[in-house]
Formats: C-alpha cells, structure tokens, sequence
C-alpha cells in the first residue's frame, strides 16, 4: 500500500493511489460517452417532461444550421473576395447587417463554445473563493440531503455543493465545469430547512438541483447546441420550463412530502411560506384563462409558480407547457383576475366575507405575519396543516386530484404514510 504525498500513514478504507475501485457505490468515472449517471447518455427518459426532448433536438438542429450557415457565409465571403473583391464582399455584409439576428448569430456562434466555458469556469472560481462548501463537516445535514440525492439518481460522483449569500433572495441553482458538477443553494433558502421551518421543502429543492445534473441539463455540448433556440422567443423559454419540470419529477421522487413546501417558499418568502394555503394557489392556475397570463408563461424560463403548483398536485398529467392547466378543486369566494371590475366584492362585502371567514378559522390559525427561529408556535397549526388544508369559504367542485402517476418515475407512496402530499380531497 503506497503512502500519501502529506507522509501520513494511509487511512483505514482508503483505497491505494493507482487502484480503482469497483461495486455498486464506485459506478466508475464519467466521460464522454457514458453520461453523469449510471443511465447512461439518454439518463431516465420516463421522467423527463414530455416536451423536453423534442425542443432540444430542435435546438440542436437549428444549432447545427446555424453553424453549417456560417460556415458557408465564411467560405462565400473568401470565394467572393478572390472572384469579385472587396467591394463585392462589403455589399454581401451589408445585407447580412440588415436581419440582426442573422448578425448576431454571426459574431455569436464561433465565439459560443468559448464563452460558455468561460463563464462557467469563472463562476466554479467565484464559489470555491467565497462560498461555504458543504461536506461531512459543514453543513453536513444539507450536505447529506445531496449525496442521497445523487444516489438515488444513480449519479457517478456527488456533485459539489456550496451554500452562497443570498441577500434576502431565494434561489437555487445547478451547473458545471467539464466533468466536475456542482449545485448552489442560497443562504435565504438553505434556512428553509431548519427544524423551526420546513426541511423537507430544502430536501425538494436540493433534490430538484440535483435531478438538473442527473437529466444532463448542465451538460457543455447541451448548452453549445442551445445556444440558437435560447436566443429565440417563446422557443427557448419553452425549453427551460421543461427543463425545470422535468427537475420538479425528480425533486418529487426524491422528496414528495416538500412539495407542498417548496411552492409555499417560491410563493411567500421563507417567513410566510407556513402560512399560504397550496389548494388556492393551485387551483388559479386553473381559474384563470387570461391571456396576460399566458403571455408571461411564455416568456418565462420557469413554469409559473401557479401552473407548477397546479402540476405537483396534480400527478395524473405532466405540467403545463402553453396552456393553462385543467382541474379546480376549490372555488374561491373572489373573482378571477380577468373578470370585468363590476365583480369584483365592495368594501361592504369584503367585510363580511371577512367575518365569515374568522368565524370558520381554526384556533392558533390567525396572525398570518410568518413564524421565525426561536419563536414559540405550539398554540398554532402544525406548518403542513395550515398549507394544504381545505381553503376557507371554498365550494368544492366535482374535480378530485387524481394519485397519478403519468409518465415519470414519482411512484408509489407519496411520502411516509402513502398519503398525498397536498393533502387528501
């Protein structure tokens, strides 16, 4: 057995310099042609959105035109310059300067792969200079929520993981630098999983980050081959909406008893995410057929927050890519958004909606300004309970949220009990 560069006698367990160790927890070292996970290249397709595939094999032929047009732009101009000279080829380029997205594609294209790599190089730097990584000995809670990710995923090798400042952001986010992984989750959310807040809403996020790098959404050659669909309205925002559902299966089999949580804290913030009731949220994405909201949904590189609640409730179907979803399980007491204004309540009966509504609330339900660390909460409504209970004066309808599955791997019993996790009709 050799002995390590620092002169320490080896580690029990440690595995020789020069020796690779097999099983079924050493899956081997990725590359080129086997993919980040054990699935191989194509990884699990049955629990990809449906649409994800096809948008990226568009983007990947309109990539390779676009190169194959500027490959052909760069040989006429130099067949032009010795046939015709040089007047010749400033008369072609002024053309090619009429249409902006043909110029932009262009200068673009041969610099893209540079660039990418570039900035993905620089922002790997910038984490491991600032950010706090996790690891067996910081932050190891978190820490262990990705490596059981990463193996429930079959992934290769556990991608890095570093909690970053958020500033009063919440975000998350997965990317890479050749073969090396990493996911980023900000300070603001990484509170989320306290004991006093909700864990099992981090355990979603952190295993929706990591199902990014299971389904090779970071990978380099992907993000070359989308570099024309994302420069295209509607398009490119569509791909990333199926991107992010896709990510949102793999959060839910990893984590289904977070959903509820997870829309609450992309809803209302970390300090009031206990206190927004998932059913409503849901249930306007189906109640309300705007075509402003549509607009936004298309333009959007993630699904919207009503719409996404509406799909992790909602297991029977995939989410909704273009058209708002089908299937309300409550009727709320106030009009849809795109109704005329003459619906709309008057202050008079607001009021006493209002007291309609304290007279039905459950004990320890009122004072709705969030719950934060430290604070004693044990004369309210367990988190859960408040979040996925029935919406105050709220008329059921015929609807019911069927168990699912559809076409992905979120299988099964849905959280510990085998109940759903927004609660049962």
């Amino acid at each position: 057995m050799s002995t390590p560069p620092s002169g320490l006698p080896p580690q029990p367990g440690a595995t020789p310099r020069g020796l690779r160790p097999v099983g079924p927890d050493r899956p081997g070292t990725p590359h080129l042609l086997n993919g980040a996970t054990t699935h191989g290249l194509r990884g699990q397709r049955a629990i990809r959105h449906p649409w994800e595939m096809p948008l990226l094999i568009t983007g990947v032929v309109l990539a390779v035109l676009a190169y194959l047009l500027w490959i052909a732009l760069l040989v006429g101009t130099a067949f032009l310059y010795i046939t015709e000279g040089q007047a010749t080829v400033d008369e072609l380029w002024k053309y090619v300067g009429l249409v902006p997205f043909i110029a932009q594609l262009v200068l673009l294209l041969p610099l893209a792969p540079l660039i990418i790599w570039w900035v993905r190089a620089t922002m790997y730097a910038q984490l491991r200079a600032s950010a706090v990584r996790m690891s067996p000995t910081q932050f190891p809670e978190g820490y262990r929520m990705v490596v059981e990710a990463a193996q429930q995923y079959g992934m290769r090798r556990v991608p890095d993981a570093y909690v970053q400042l958020g500033n009063g952001t919440i975000n998350a986010f997965a990317s890479g630098h050749g073969f090396r992984r990493f996911v980023v989750i900000y300070s603001d959310m990484f509170e989320i999983g306290g004991r006093a807040r909700d864990p099992e809403a981090l355990r979603f996020v952190i295993g929706h980050e990591v199902g990014h790098l299971a389904a090779g959404h970071v990978s380099y050659f992907r993000l070359v081959f989308s570099t024309v669909i994302n420069l295209i309205p509607i398009l490119g925002p569509a791909l990333s909406r199926a991107q992010e559902f896709t990510a949102d299966n793999f959060g839910f089999s990893y984590a289904p008893a977070g959903s509820p949580g997870v829309v609450a804290v992309l809803s209302g913030g970390k300090y009031l995410n206990a206190e927004v009731n998932v059913h409503e949220l849901a249930d306007r994405a189906a109640t309300d057929p705007s075509f402003f909201v549509h607009w936004v949904n298309l333009l959007s590189s993630h699904p919207v927050t009503t719409w996404r609640a509406h799909a992790l409730r909602d297991r029977s179907t995939p989410g909704s890519l273009w058209i708002r979803p089908r299937g309300t399980l409550f009727i709320s007491p106030l009009p849809p958004g795109h109704v005329w204004s003459s619906k709309y309540p008057t202050p008079g009966d607001a009021l006493a909606m209002l007291g309609a509504a304290d007279a039905q609330r459950p004990a320890g339900a009122g004072g709705q300004f969030g719950r934060f660390p430290g604070a004693d909460y044990s004369d309210r409504p367990a988190t859960r309970a408040l979040q996925t209970s029935a919406p105050l004066l709220s008329d059921r309808t015929a609807f019911t949220v069927p168990r699912g599955p559809y076409r992905d791997d979120a299988k099964g019993a849905l959280d510990g009990d085998g109940t759903r996790p927004f609660g049962t009709p």
